[in-house]
């Protein structure tokens, strides 16, 4: 999903419609096919962080070993494990000591995989696509996280070490008046999915930025890249589309399910996270049917500038009949012609030549025309 600089800056300067019009970032986005495996690449770096805690306290390990993440699941207490950056290796040895089935642990290493959800043994396992707005490049990024529920325990695997959205939810659970840590495990899964939907909206309300300075841009001076970034930003719709509508069937999942795992009490927070996904939903539709307008609105002005155009090119041409007509009436070759020996007969010639075109002009203005 991600454009390279280079590529970038050719997108926004040159004036090559391959590249303006974002043909490679098409290719990014369509580029799944299922009858393939793709190869994921291994982590250079991975970085494990845990959280065991109940009501009464919690400790914080970061930057762990894969050897200490393993030891917790001796743990009394609620146990979140999160890993940064994947390699098949660790998944495995951490699937294998967790019970994560060998099906899920090939998921959870996959590519550009669909959001799902499965319920396999003792394990609840969500993948979903977490969304980031890109400043730069003006696109949507996503990176798969992988999210598993066991008995007193959530484990999740993030792809990129650098960045997730779940910052604002470890400062919450550090607070002892913290409700994560006066519920189970599985309202702490709740949480992380919530918290991934909603940070769908954020990304939502800087496209929808884009999309509302843009139609300022086609009311004020619409132009070729204009009808580009329209076309753009209907590709990052597409990675919008692609990742919230399969969201909905996940949380409907959860809802539905009777696993053990989940509490009959947390449903209702399921049914709060299905309601948010049901209006992202209906907000990427609306920006859309926002885009498909623009751009017939978009071609509509060049109609309209186009017809603007053509009237005065005609309108110019009907001003310039009569002194066209006069000049070729006296220059024929004739021997008698009127006006031919008066002294101001070229002044009326030319005096004719001016004040029918401003007569014309003036009927012009009159019926409307212009």
């Amino acid at each position: 999903m991600k454009m390279r600089p280079e590529k970038y800056l050719r997108y926004l300067f040159l004036p090559n419609l391959f590249e303006l019009f974002g043909t490679e970032r098409t290719r990014e986005i369509l580029s799944v096919n299922p009858t393939v495996v793709p190869a994921r690449e291994e982590a250079q770096q991975v970085i494990i962080t845990a959280y065991c805690f109940n009501k009464e306290s919690i400790e914080e390990w970061k930057n762990i070993s894969l050897q200490e993440a393993l030891e917790l699941k001796q743990s009394d207490k609620i146990t979140w494990i999160n890993i940064d950056g994947l390699r098949k290796s660790d998944v495995e040895t951490i699937g294998n000591c967790y019970g994560i089935h060998p099906l899920l642990q090939e998921d959870i290493l996959s590519v550009n995989q669909r959001a799902k959800m499965d319920e396999v043994d003792d394990i609840l396992f969500c993948l979903v696509n977490m969304l980031y707005y890109n400043e730069q490049k003006k696109s949507v990024d996503q990176e798969q996280i992988s999210l598993v529920l066991g008995r007193n325990f959530v484990i999740t695997f993030q792809e990129d070490l650098n960045r997730d959205v779940f910052t604002a939810l470890r400062g919450r659970l550090k607070l002892p008046t913290s409700k994560t840590r006066a519920k189970e495990a599985d309202y702490l899964y709740y949480t992380l999915l919530d918290t991934i939907v909603d940070h769908y909206f954020i990304v939502m309300d800087k496209l929808g930025d884009e999309i509302e300075d843009l139609e300022e841009e086609i009311v004020r001076s619409a132009s070729k890249r204009t009808l580009a970034y329209i076309n753009s930003l209907r590709k990052e719709l597409i990675v919008l589309k692609r990742t919230i509508y399969p969201v909905r069937e996940v949380i409907s999942g959860l809802i539905k399910s009777e696993n053990a795992l989940l509490a009959a009490l947390n449903e209702r927070y399921y049914k709060d996270v299905y309601d948010h996904i049901v209006q992202a939903i209906d907000l990427v539709d609306n920006y859309r049917d926002m885009l498909t307008g623009m751009q017939d609105l978009y071609l509509s002005n060049v109609n309209l500038k186009m017809n603007e155009v053509m009237k005065v090119m005609a309108i110019v041409t009907c001003l310039l009949a009569p002194a066209t007509v006069i000049g070729g009436i006296f220059g024929m070759n004739f021997n008698v012609l009127p006006l031919t020996n008066q002294h101001f007969g070229f002044w009326i010639a030319v005096a004719a030549m001016i004040l029918i075109p401003i007569w014309m002009l003036l009927v012009f203005k009159r019926k409307g025309w212009f």
